[in-house]
């Protein structure tokens, strides 16, 4: 149900295929809307596209949430290029620009176009790290980076630093939630892969669909709410996932989250 997103998105970073540099995009969208997934999809088929052509296509997925400081960003990105573990760059001691010189000497050696994803770009701590990346290219001689920001946030960029918005915010996508019968779609898939045939009742998928529909179209909480159920069905020993196991289902996941909030 992104196939419109799969395909805006992979117009934006085929320039990849022909050695040139992707737009830098920006996508919004609240969560369990799809963002993370459909990134990560058109990147594992750019590079597949670009081993099939032969053409030096890299693709970097950074979350952002757990890598959240302009030298960690570096550093991950500088790993990438890197096989040998004791040349690794560290997690800390070295100077944060002979980090980013590190970068651009392997970007620049390989000759590659590099897209690089930074999931939950708003948890990042600071504009450095955006910084690096939106003058990246003007310092590089034989490479090209594109970066992909992925926030939940829609006003995001309204406290970014003008340069880094006006680099990086060539492009905007917007992903919005999913309806009940997108959801439905999801679930029955997921049915199909990680369930029994015949031991779920018919209208418990709808439930969950519309449950999820409820909270802003997340199809994690759908799954979420499918899979719980799923358990509280085993270990009542039922030979059925009832409505009766989502109702209850939607309860405990609904305690778990007010006890992390």
């Amino acid at each position: 149900h992104r196939e419109r997103e799969i395909n805006d998105l992979a117009s934006v970073l085929v320039p990849a295929l022909r050695g040139e540099t992707p737009s830098n995009v920006f996508i919004y969208g609240k969560t369990g809307t799809g963002k993370t997934a459909v990134a990560k999809f058109v990147g594992k088929e750019l590079l597949k596209k670009g081993e099939e052509t032969k053409k030096n296509v890299n693709f970097i997925y950074i979350n952002c949430e757990v890598v959240d400081t302009q030298y960690r960003i570096l550093q991950n990105i500088a790993n990438h290029f890197i096989d040998e573990w004791n040349e690794h760059v560290p997690f800390t001691g070295w100077p944060t620009d002979e980090v980013y010189s590190k970068v651009k000497s392997m970007m620049d050696k390989e000759k590659c176009v590099t897209v690089i994803v930074l999931d939950e770009i708003d948890k990042l701590k600071g504009d450095e790290a955006l910084y690096s990346l939106s003058r990246i290219n003007s310092d590089l001689e034989n490479a090209r980076v594109s970066v992909i920001g992925i926030s939940n946030d829609l006003k995001f960029t309204e406290f970014l630093d003008p340069r880094v918005k006006s680099s990086l915010g060539e492009e905007n996508m917007i992903f919005y939630p999913y309806d009940a019968e997108q959801l439905q779609d999801i679930l029955r898939d997921r049915v199909e892969t990680a369930l029994k045939p015949d031991i779920i009742e018919g209208d418990v998928i709808p439930l969950c669909a519309a449950l999820s529909a409820q909270e802003h179209g997340d199809a994690r909480r759908a799954l979420d709410l499918l899979r719980v159920s799923a358990e509280l069905a085993e270990r009542s020993k039922s030979s059925k996932i009832t409505r009766n196991f989502v109702k209850k289902a939607q309860n405990k996941i609904s305690i778990k989250n007010e006890c992390i909030v």
